[in-house]
């Protein structure tokens, strides 16, 4: 696995929230596709990210909640834009790893940084900050029809054992 370590600033964005399992068809891409489009906010300029909220092995499926997320540029008037929730993303340092896998395995990318990786590093999980899925490409649009995208962990250096 290739890991690397990053800082990021503050992001502000505009999403759409979906509430459901991760699994199933995620309509709010599309809207927010459509929005951005509408307001010519896409790559390179802006990133779209993915937040999921709830861990799936903790919350039942129904219930997880995700954020589609567009960053937007500074002075962007917000309060044109009735139609669409807006947000802060706190930066920080992350570890971010490529993942390019079926949407059904992320969760497992996710296990392994967590349970593997994190613990075998000098650093320790941030959960006062949420993960982010930096999504760079389409999966409908994907030749084998998989999802690319980095994925953000937020980490804090680790406490010295006293």
């Amino acid at each position: 696995m290739d890991i690397n370590i990053k800082e990021i600033p503050d992001l502000d964005v505009a999403f759409f929230r979906r509430t459901g399992s991760y699994f199933e068809p995620q309509d709010h891409w599309e809207k927010l596709f459509q929005w951005a489009s509408n307001n010519g906010l896409f790559p390179p300029h802006q990133s779209f990210i993915g937040i999921s909220l709830d861990n799936p092995d903790l919350v039942e499926s129904s219930k997880c909640r995700h954020d589609a997320c567009v960053t937007i540029p500074e002075g962007f008037e917000i309060e044109n834009h009735s139609d669409i929730n807006f947000r802060k993303i706190d930066g920080g340092k992350f570890v971010v790893y490529t993942f390019y896998d079926n949407l059904e395995k992320l969760n497992l990318a996710y296990h392994y940084l967590y349970s593997e990786w994190l613990p075998n590093s000098e650093f320790d999980a941030d959960f006062n900050r949420f993960n982010l899925e930096f999504t760079l490409n389409n999966p409908i649009e994907d030749p084998h029809g998989k999802l690319k995208v980095d994925l953000y962990v937020p980490i804090k250096e680790r406490a010295s054992a006293s």
